[in-house]
């Protein structure tokens, strides 16, 4: 009996040396994972798709409910982060590092559009979305990088096949898109040595909020929804939700993140077409530049020289699956 009171006592003080956070399961090993413009759409499948996998997803919004929301959800930290303001960034690095989980990843998922012929469209516009596309990603990753290359962690950008492939009016986000591509792999060519991976996945159209911001920007100079419209401006709203909804819910795009970040050999690059035709038009444009490029040049390649080149390049592609 004596020995049984010995044990509780023992086991007892146990409990009041140790914080309860660290008897708990270790959590040691569950890797953490940041990701911009979790709110909604592809960022808030992107959170719940790698919550469900056991990572700790440290979830950026800007609003108060966004945050309150995905801060309820298992395996989810909330962190308030505009990625265009250093000051949300710089707490965030701080947070997330008082947090003791480290950081594997980064998934800069936050991103605006915004629609115009290029001979109308205003500078602020295109600044805009370049600040967000473009500059917001390239903040994120240079505040987070001594962590990542601590954790020989990865790094994601969520792109577009707008990166490929544009249009009169869509000129503006186009130009973000394939901006992230250079610097995508820019970046990679950078970090190498430091044993960070750096990846890019491609989306086509898929469910995603974007479509009824994009029309309340073109209205009120802003995309927050909460805004209040005319009813005649409202029904452009619910147009774009409506054509929205038909969508795929974009499940295909967070696979191809959580292959990113747990695969032996990831990929710099993820194109992730939500049917064949987006697909085909995007590699077809893409070949299409060579072609353009190649013509009536010094140098230009003949039609089987062209065919050795694509061989050799699919070998090495075949390769580096193994």
């Amino acid at each position: 009996m004596i020995r049984f009171k010995l044990l509780a006592v023992l086991l007892t003080a146990t409990f009041l040396v140790f914080p309860a956070h660290l008897l708990a399961d270790d959590t040691a090993t569950q890797k953490a994972v940041l990701v911009t413009g979790a709110s909604s759409g592809i960022g808030l499948k992107i959170t719940e798709y790698l919550a469900d996998r056991d990572f700790h997803v440290y979830a950026g919004a800007r609003k108060d409910a966004d945050l309150q929301r995905l801060n309820a959800m298992k395996n989810v930290s909330s962190v308030r982060l505009d990625v265009t303001k250093q000051d949300e960034i710089d707490a965030a690095v701080k947070f997330v590092a008082s947090e003791g989980r480290g950081l594997f990843g980064v998934v800069n998922n936050a991103g605006v559009a915004a629609i115009g012929r290029m001979s109308e469209m205003k500078d602020e516009d295109i600044l805009w979305i370049h600040d967000i596309n473009v500059m917001g990603p390239h903040r994120v990753n240079k505040a987070f990088l001594p962590m990542l290359i601590e954790s020989k962690g990865r790094t994601a950008i969520i792109g577009s096949i707008s990166g490929y492939v544009t249009g009169a009016t869509s000129g503006a986000y186009s130009m973000s898109k394939f901006a992230v591509e250079a610097y995508t792999e820019s970046l990679a060519a950078d970090l190498e040595e430091s044993a960070v991976r750096v990846g890019i996945v491609d989306p086509g159209g898929y469910k995603s909020r974007i479509r009824e911001k994009v029309v309340m920007y073109s209205i009120t100079s802003s995309d927050d929804l909460g805004q209040q419209v005319s009813k005649e401006r409202e029904a452009e709203i619910q147009a774009a939700k409506e054509n929205n909804d038909q969508l795929k819910e974009p499940d295909e795009v967070a696979e191809a993140v959580v292959h990113f970040l747990t695969s032996d050999a990831p990929k710099l690059r993820y194109m992730v077409a939500p049917q064949k035709g987006a697909a085909d038009i995007t590699i077809r444009t893409t070949l299409g530049r060579v072609v353009q490029l190649n013509a009536d040049q010094p140098y230009e390649f003949t039609r089987d020289e062209l065919v050795a080149i694509l061989d050799e390049l699919l070998s090495e592609d075949s390769e580096a699956k193994k």
